[in-house]
């Protein structure tokens, strides 16, 4: 039997990347999923994905840092499939660099406003919804950023880093209401942007950094995601969980 038959999830930032293949996952694996997206073109081409390989899915237009489209789409996954079991908090948005003294205010609120700002604004509709339902299972999306540090990227890592302060204060909450609530670091996965954004040997330079020798895939980060969503989990919870490859065991 699936892991989530009967179960409906939400997934910000599901039209694309890690989103979209967590998307993907989850309807494989039975649950009715509701794929959001700042882009709803992106959010309803990974539906068409999903129902074309059998699964069950509806896309929904979301900007996580407008708190007000957090709860519509808590309300719009319970009105569609009548409640909401899992949510995965992923939409993010990387930083422009720079060093903290020269750093753009207007970058540091914009960056905050999704990277943290919006992963409260969902848990804030999320969880009473699930506690409604009869419990559940969230992971935020933080990163590998999350744990240590990089220069010039003052407001991603503050965001991350806090992320998941505010997963443990979550766990803490609502476990005993029967939701629990995990973190994933993502270390630098291998996706069209990130190999765009390396010049010369700078991706070389970026596979050496990782025990592991590469980077990793988006399917290695939503095993992780799908295992925590999981009854399998059922222990765990108020964590925080490092899929980097070894990056950060140096």
């Amino acid at each position: 039997m699936a892991r989530f038959s009967d179960k409906t999830a939400l997934v910000t930032g599901g039209g694309s990347g890690i989103g979209a293949a967590i998307s993907r996952s989850l309807a494989a694996e039975g649950a009715s999923v509701v794929v959001t997206d700042i882009k709803l073109e992106a959010a309803q081409g990974v539906v068409d994905q999903i129902v074309a390989a059998g699964g069950t899915a509806v896309a929904f237009e979301q900007n996580t840092a407008k708190p007000e489209q957090s709860e519509a789409a808590v309300e719009f996954a319970k009105t569609t499939y009548g409640a909401l079991h899992l949510a995965v908090n992923n939409a993010g948005i990387g930083a422009p660099a720079a060093d903290i003294g020269e750093y753009d205010i207007a970058a540091w609120d914009r960056v905050r406003s999704v990277d943290l700002d919006g992963v409260f604004y969902g848990l804030r509709y999320q969880l009473p919804a699930m506690v409604e339902a009869g419990g559940g299972s969230i992971v935020n999306m933080s990163s590998v950023l999350g744990s240590v540090g990089i220069a010039q990227n003052a407001a991603y890592v503050a965001s991350k880093h806090a992320l998941v302060g505010l997963t443990k204060v979550a766990a803490l909450e609502y476990s005993k209401r029967g939701v629990r609530t995990n973190a994933v670091g993502p270390g630098f996965i291998d996706t069209p942007l990130v190999r765009a954004s390396l010049e010369g040997d700078a991706l070389s330079y970026l596979e050496s950094q990782h025990a592991t020798g590469r980077l990793g895939t988006d399917a290695e980060v939503s095993a992780l995601v799908l295992f925590l969503l999981s009854d399998e989990a059922s222990f765990v919870t108020g964590s925080y969980h490092l899929v980097d490859g070894g990056y950060s065991a140096h």
